[in-house]
């Protein structure tokens, strides 16, 4: 599901939304992504800033265009899994200055931490 917002510029939008979908598994490495007009319909964005967020993607080496065959996620998986370790990183880093801004303590933010994640465990 695309949801983009006014606030900020759409195509960095995108980049994050494609992003996501790669490091989440939604594209696995190797797939074929659809077309930039059906990412662009999907979307409900202009093809050109569609192209300008792939054109971003690939400069970075996630995915990359084969002429004759259309655009690939890379098959590089250690890409992905360092792109999934920042992507947890820095979630992480956002809760632990939000426990600290409620008056947690890093030992009291470990402790609720380590608590919930046994009653998560416990309700599959």
């Amino acid at each position: 599901m695309w949801e983009l917002d006014s606030e900020r510029p759409v195509y960095i939008q995108l980049i994050e939304k494609l992003k996501a979908d790669i490091i989440s598994g939604y594209y696995k490495a190797g797939d074929k992504l659809p077309s930039v007009r059906d990412l662009a319909a999907q979307a409900l964005v202009n093809p050109n800033t569609m192209q300008k967020a792939l054109s971003e993607l690939e400069r970075t080496g996630l995915i990359y265009t084969n002429r004759t065959a259309g655009r690939f996620i890379t098959s590089d998986e250690s890409i992905i899994r360092k792109l999934k370790e920042e992507a947890a990183a820095l979630q992480v880093r956002e809760f632990i200055n939000s426990m600290k801004q409620l008056g947690y303590e890093p030992e009291q933010i470990i402790e609720l931490v380590t608590r919930l994640l046994k009653v998560e465990g416990n309700q599959d």
